[in-house]
Order: structure tokens, then C-alpha cells, then sequence
């Protein structure tokens, strides 16, 4: 395969030769030019080639597989029964870390490259539910008296965080018992992440319909599914943001990290850190991240999003592999695009306003 790469690069003229020269040392040197500027703290492991990083990826991929592997072998052991959960709590701080290793790398791999690492995550997901589904013992199912839902035009308090009992995902990892909104319509919602829950929650939007959301602040990661001509403005998530099933809607979205899939005629403004990927979807448009309000960019910096990288103009469609430009997803025109959108003055909402 070296070989091949070797003699088609033989071909190229010596425009492209230069070309192509002078695209590597841009990519190098933004990347080196980002890790410098990287708090010591958070830095993350600078690789030199694709095939280090992939040589990283498989001995962690290993490592996580062993884990769980071991996990089950200590379930046949009954003192050891008390111990499975923070083993396996560990194994799914583990998966994390692997995902955001391949967030903030993913900007310099083959598409190729990244779907397959990101087919391996999801396996590693998937196994670990299998495991905790298996090993530990289900609580009690019980029956509690819920008041009747009742449809509403007006604005919902802030939701208090929750942590989340037992988890359920979707294919696309989406935890459906975490904090969020859920079921509304024609409604504004609004989120302000206080300074001690940075870095720390997830939070998800389910079931929107006409619906106006803002979520300040720094979180771990967005889950968004089932949202009908909503508006969405998000500040810096430091992990990943997962999409699924959007119509109509408009975002406003910072992470490291973006993937959409089944989303229709919807306008994305983005900053993200590699490039978005789309999976059967078509009619979506992208433009520049245009979303302010108080401490923004404070709070952009502090998640690594300080720097706008042109991501948002390089997007991956996955059901689209000719050379040619894929049909599904296009630039918003300049004429087109969005004014700034300052959501400072939006306070959190009472239900009697």
C-alpha cells in the first residue's frame, strides 16, 4: 500500500506537488500552533503520523476489551460480585477518553480512518451495556404516580441537573436519562451551566417542536434527537455532539466534536475542532459559529474552541464517497446568513411570564 501511495505521488505535476506541500505544513502547523497554546494540564498526546495515532487507538481499544474480559471472569467470583460496578465504571470513564482522543485528533485522519474508530467506539459502547446488563443486578421496577401531561406555549424554568440512574442509548449513543427537555412545544428553554457543573454534565433535547433553546455556559456533551423547526443556540461543549432526526431547525453550535445524521432542509452555524460528519441527510447548509453573550469568550477558550479553525466549511458527508462534492449538504450564501445572535439578555424564564 506505501508502495502505491509512493508511485501515484510520483505522478502529480509539480503544481500539485507544491500544492500539496503547502497544505501538510498549514495542517502541521496549526496543529502545533494549537497544542502550544494548550494549558500543560490539558494537553493532549501530540502525534507525528496517522499511523501513530492509530497505533495509540488499537493498544487502548486492547486495553478496554481486556478489561471487560477480566470483569466478567471476576463475576464467576462471588467476593469479588460488590467490586464489578466501579470496575465498570472505570472501563466507561476509559471509552470516554478514547472518544475524545479521537475528537480532538480526527481533524488530521482519513475519513476512512475515522469511521472506522468511530464504528470501534460504538462496539465498546455496546459491549459495556451488554456487560452491565449481564453482571449487575436490575433494580426493582415500580410504579409511581405521574401528574398528567398537559401541552404549554409558555417559557419552563431551568432544569435542575439529575444524575442519571440507569442509562439507555439509542445506536447513536443517546442517553435518554439525563438531564434536558423533553416534549415541548412552542416553547422557550433555557439553560445556564453554573461555573461548579463545567466539563461535567451531559444534557439532551428530545421531542422539541417549535421551540426556542439556550444553553450558556461550559458542558461535557449535547444530545439532540426528534427537533421540528426549533432554534438552537449552544455555548462551548467540550466533548462531543451527537444529532439524530432534525427538520426545519436552525443550530448555533461550539465542541470538539459534531455528527448529524437523519437531518433535513436545516441551517447549522458552527465551531467545531474536526470536521462535522453527516450520515443520511440532505438539505443542510453550514456557515461560521455567530452565537454571543456574556463571557463567551472566555468560556470558548477555556473548552480549546477559543480558535476558529474553518472546520464548519469541511464537512464529511459518510453516504457520500465520489471525489465530487457531495449533494446532500452546501455552504449557507453570505447574503443569506444569520446576523449575530446575542442571547444575553435572555434570563431564565418563569411559567407565569
Amino acid at each position: 500500500m506505501e508502495e502505491g501511495r509512493s508511485q501515484s505521488s510520483q505522478t502529480l505535476d509539480p503544481i500539485a506537488q507544491r500544492k500539496h506541500a503547502a497544505m501538510v505544513d498549514r495542517l502541521s502547523n496549526r496543529h502545533h500552533n494549537s497544542a502550544a497554546r494548550r494549558p500543560a494540564a490539558a494537553a493532549s498526546p501530540v502525534f507525528d503520523s496517522v499511523s501513530s495515532f492509530l497505533s495509540r487507538f488499537s493498544d487502548s481499544k486492547r486495553d478496554i476489551e481486556s478489561d471487560l474480559a477480566r470483569i466478567r471472569a471476576l463475576s464467576g467470583d462471588l467476593a469479588s460480585s460488590p467490586n464489578l460496578k466501579p470496575e465498570l465504571d472505570k472501563v466507561s470513564v476509559s471509552i470516554s477518553d478514547l472518544d475524545r482522543l479521537l475528537a480532538e485528533n480526527s481533524y488530521f485522519l482519513p475519513s476512512y480512518e475515522v469511521r472506522s474508530s468511530l464504528k470501534s467506539i460504538t462496539d465498546l459502547k455496546d459491549a459495556l451495556e451488554i456487560a452491565n446488563s449481564d453482571l449487575l443486578p436490575r433494580k426493582k421496577f415500580s410504579f409511581k404516580n405521574k401528574a398528567p401531561k398537559k401541552e404549554t406555549t409558555l417559557p419552563v424554568k431551568e432544569v435542575e441537573v439529575i444524575k442519571p440512574l440507569d442509562v439507555e442509548r439509542s445506536n447513536l449513543g443517546v442517553v435518554h436519562d439525563t438531564p434536558g427537555f423533553r416534549n415541548k412545544k412552542g416553547a422557550i428553554l433555557v439553560k445556564n451551566f453554573k461555573v461548579s457543573e463545567e466539563g461535567e454534565g451531559d444534557f439532551t433535547l428530545s421531542d422539541l417542536d417549535c421551540c426556542e433553546i439556550h444553553l450558556k455556559g461550559r458542558f461535557r456533551a449535547l444530545y439532540m434527537h426528534r427537533l421540528r423547526d426549533c432554534r438552537v443556540f449552544v455555548g462551548p461543549v467540550t466533548g462531543s455532539i451527537l444529532i439524530e432526526e432534525v427538520n426545519d431547525c436552525l443550530f448555533m453550535l461550539a465542541s470538539h466534536q459534531i455528527r448529524i445524521h437523519h437531518a433535513r432542509t436545516t441551517d447549522f452555524y458552527i465551531r467545531v475542532r474536526s470536521r462535522p460528519i453527516i450520515e443520511d441527510s440532505s438539505g443542510v447548509r453550514f456557515a461560521p459559529y455567530r452565537l454571543v453573550y456574556e463571557e463567551i469568550d472566555a468560556e470558548l477558550r477555556e473548552s480549546g474552541l477559543g480558535e476558529e479553525t474553518g472546520n464548519w466549511a469541511n464537512v464529511d458527508d459518510f453516504k457520500w464517497l465520489r471525489a465530487m462534492q457531495s449533494p446532500n449538504w452546501c455552504l449557507i450564501p453570505e447574503e443569506e446568513r444569520s446576523d449575530i445572535i446575542n442571547i444575553s439578555e435572555v434570563k431564565e424564564q418563569s411559567d407565569n411570564t
